[in-house]
């Protein structure tokens, strides 16, 4: 399955998932400010994408459990460099080019956008081809 079609199912599991519109599911749009995702549809997102491609999403796989919690991990509103290698381990599928700029915990919901989905679910079904 190529990147375009990958990103095509995951459009059809947004639009189901959110209640938007096809056109509003671009790869650089953010699932919570831009889609209006809210911490409950992360978890049918999750379930969504298992249905449609058939693996299994580990919790805290996708999107990370807990990390802002560590206070080895964030100090004074700002995630530390220790935090964000924690981050980049975990998030592979994320681009943390702008946030490693500024990284403010506020902004780290701006990781989650529709490219690190069709990156993670990419990777995911490389793996289980191999």
């Amino acid at each position: 399955m190529n990147r375009e079609e990958i990103f095509n199912k995951i459009r059809e599991v947004l639009v189901d998932a959110l209640g938007v519109d096809d056109d509003e599911v671009t790869g650089t749009a953010v699932l919570t400010s831009d889609l209006g995702a809210e911490s409950i549809d992360f978890l049918d997102i999750s379930f969504k994408l298992e249905q449609s491609f058939g693996f299994k999403i580990a919790q805290g796989e996708l999107f990370p459990d807990n990390a802002a919690q560590n206070p080895d991990y964030v100090v004074d509103g700002k995630v530390t460099a220790k935090g964000l290698i924690e981050l980049k381990e975990k998030m592979p599928h994320v681009d943390f080019t702008d946030f490693e700029a500024d990284p403010q915990l506020a902004r780290i919901g701006k990781l989650f956008t529709v490219d690190a989905l069709v990156n993670f679910v990419d990777t995911k079904l490389q793996t289980a081809s191999a």
